[in-house]
């Protein structure tokens, strides 16, 4: 594994592109064991990259996505928190987390026969952007630190944010990981090898059409229109386990589960495309390019507890190519 600045490559469709770093910005896992690897951002705590052993990329980044910090990236795992969507519009869409710059934790880096994985750290008074007026601005009574582990093995990568309440207030909150896949071979709309499996009998809220409705034994694909879906589980279901198809020789196993001060709460999930125009409409996303990923987003979004002072929640996905 290595923090040092070099040229990385990271996925931007069916082909790769060599991102020239200058600065220590970039931190690169590799697992020396079996080879795998992945690429990580510290502004935003941002995965770029995912590659198995067997050299099967599994993350996608758009192509004109903005790299300087001036911006979110569009792409790879951007980070939700306090936040998904505005429902608090006194700060921006999504929370904070990923609009800033992350530090590595001294000492968390491990390469070991079973995996390798780092810790970025990012604590509320370190946060300069994106704070907004309101809840979480300069004047708030409310205090955090937030955690990413990443850990990578042969053919999976795991992700776990930590959230610490360091105030004595309490707080609401939502976290989501707003994972882009990439669907190999441009197959987004093809509804036999891009699909998503075990969100049968959830709850879906339709953002596009209004519609609420709950889910059958249909897998849930990307239609000839923007996709825009929140899946909330059924009574009596917690954690998220789906089957993700993401084109030609690509299955992805997907877990999540999350807790708040030890407490387990049901895990959500989004699915999103673009499609046609409003990719076009996108100044940092390729055009074309909602071919080549579907957004498949666990989180905790509904009926979660506040997050009480001194107390600490945890969210956690794995992702594994099968």
């Amino acid at each position: 594994m290595s923090t040092a600045p070099k040229a990385v490559v990271f996925h931007t469709s069916t082909s790769s592109t060599e991102l020239d770093c200058n600065d220590d910005d970039i931190v690169l896992i590799t697992h020396s064991k079996s080879g795998a690897n992945c690429v990580l951002k510290k502004f935003g705590a941002h995965v770029l990259s995912y590659q198995t052993a067997a050299g099967k990329p599994l993350i996608m980044i758009s192509k004109d996505a903005i790299m300087d910090g001036s911006a979110a990236i569009r792409g790879g795992i951007p980070l939700c928190f306090p936040q998904f969507g505005q429902p608090d519009k006194s700060y921006l869409q999504h929370g904070f987390l990923r609009r800033n710059k992350w530090t590595v934790v001294e000492g968390s880096e491990f390469d070991t026969d079973d995996a390798a994985g780092i810790k970025l750290e990012l604590e509320l008074k370190d946060v300069t952007v994106a704070r907004g007026d309101g809840t979480w601005g300069n004047d708030t009574k409310l205090n955090c630190k937030c955690i990413l582990t990443v850990s990578i093995d042969d053919k999976s990568m795991t992700n776990t944010l930590e959230m610490q309440n360091l105030g004595t207030d309490a707080f609401d909150f939502q976290v989501l990981l707003h994972t882009y896949y990439l669907v190999a071979m441009g197959k987004a709309l093809d509804h036999e090898l891009c699909n998503v499996k075990g969100f049968e009998g959830y709850m879906v809220d339709d953002k596009v059409s209004g519609e609420t409705y709950t889910l059958g034994s249909d897998p849930v694909t990307i239609p000839d229109v923007i996709i825009d879906r929140v899946y909330t589980p059924p009574d009596g279901t917690i954690d998220l386990n789906l089957t993700i198809a993401a084109g030609v020789d690509n299955l992805v196993e997907l877990t999540a589960n999350g807790d708040v001060d030890g407490t387990k709460v049901p895990v959500s999930g989004v699915v999103w495309n673009p499609h046609k125009i409003k990719a076009e409409a996108m100044g940092d996303f390729g055009s074309d390019q909602y071919n080549d990923m579907i957004c498949v987003e666990p989180g905790l979004l509904s009926n979660v507890p506040q997050l009480k002072g001194g107390k600490t929640a945890t969210f956690t996905q794995v992702m594994t190519s099968i």
